[in-house]
């Protein structure tokens, strides 16, 4: 899927620096998921000119073998910087044509939840063993049912890497024994539990930045799951049947996802795209009739809101001053006019 997609991406990017009249063409970073990395994909990509950035399945062998690295003595150093309590083990690796840097990442926030799902389906697992335990006792089951009914049980959330079953057979009596492993347990903790392995060609970042823009992913997806749930730019509810109807109502959602992604960029506020535009929306001046002794229609005039500091830095990027004169009333001369300095 993806790959069928880059031909018309790279075009897109391309129409893109011809817009900004770039005289090279920028620095692009394809941020992915796990579960879609394979090394021909990875090479389409450099051919179309994309670096790739992807957090890889916990299976796959370069993950393994990260993770075996990561858990050495030291290995994992913290970050530092605006990522706080995160620790993270910087390695590099080759596999057939391509060399990568893999960055195992600890996160304490997923390694609270990891444990709250392990310990919720450890209590359902535990109650499932007790009674398929009763069963063989009581020999109202057969060996191979046992064995799958076991291994399903077990699948959820690395309960097969600590809970220890064993399933015999003496004299044509099936029993079952088992018990959790407190040492596997911590084992799994301490190597795998709460960590990321991410693979990208991007050699000269920092580790921070490599974790910023995986991370980075996050924002997006806020965005559409709020859209999902109707709130900022909602896509829904929708009055179309026909496809090109859907297709368009679906990009008008995206670009007013987009605007409201960009404005928050650009006014570089920590708060939520809600919450700016909630602000933006804010920036009004309020019209009012004058009296005069003339016939005719009455005069209007606007007057300038009180704007906060947020709403005055928006008034200047935006340069809303163009559209409201008035509301450069409501700004010192050296907010409304960046190229004069202060007034003494």
């Amino acid at each position: 899927m993806l790959r069928s997609c880059l031909d018309a991406l790279g075009q897109l990017h391309d129409a893109l620096d011809d817009g900004q009249q770039r005289s090279r063409r920028a620095s692009r970073t394809l941020v992915r998921e796990g579960g879609s990395w394979s090394e021909p994909l990875e090479l389409d990509l450099d051919v179309e000119g994309y670096y790739s950035l992807i957090s890889l399945p916990l299976s796959h062998s370069a993950s393994q073998w990260a993770l075996e690295q990561a858990a050495r003595r030291g290995a994992m150093k913290p970050v530092g910087g605006k990522l706080g309590d995160v620790r993270a083990a910087r390695l590099r690796a080759e596999g057939g044509n391509l060399n990568r840097t893999l960055v195992v990442v600890e996160s304490p926030e997923l390694l609270r939840g990891q444990r709250r799902g392990i310990a919720v389906a450890l209590r359902k697992a535990r109650e499932e063993l007790r009674q398929l335990e009763q069963r063989a006792a009581g020999g109202r089951i057969p060996r191979q049912a046992l064995e799958d009914r076991v291994n399903k049980a077990l699948q959820r959330e690395h309960l097969a890497d600590f809970v220890v079953a064993t399933v015999t057979e003496r004299g044509g009596k099936v029993s079952l024994q088992w018990h959790v492993d407190a040492t596997r347990r911590r084992l799994l903790e301490r190597t795998r539990l709460g960590r990321r392995v991410l693979c990208t060609d991007r050699h000269a970042w920092s580790t921070g930045r490599i974790i910023h823009a995986f991370r980075g992913q996050w924002n997006i997806e806020e965005l559409f799951r709020r859209a999902k749930k109707g709130g900022l730019v909602p896509w829904g509810p929708s009055h179309q049947w026909a496809d090109s109807s859907l297709r368009l109502h679906t990009f008008a959602t995206v670009m007013g996802l987009t605007l409201a992604s960009l404005a928050r960029q650009a006014l570089g506020t920590p708060n939520s795209a809600l919450s700016t535009m909630k602000t933006l929306a804010g920036i009004a001046a309020t019209m009012v009739q004058v009296q005069t002794k003339g016939r005719g229609r009455r005069g209007t005039v606007l007057l300038a809101p009180t704007l906060t500091a947020e709403q005055r830095k928006a008034v200047r990027i935006f340069e809303l001053g163009r559209w409201m004169p008035a509301l450069l009333s409501s700004m010192d001369r050296s907010e409304s006019n960046p190229s004069v300095g202060p007034v003494a």
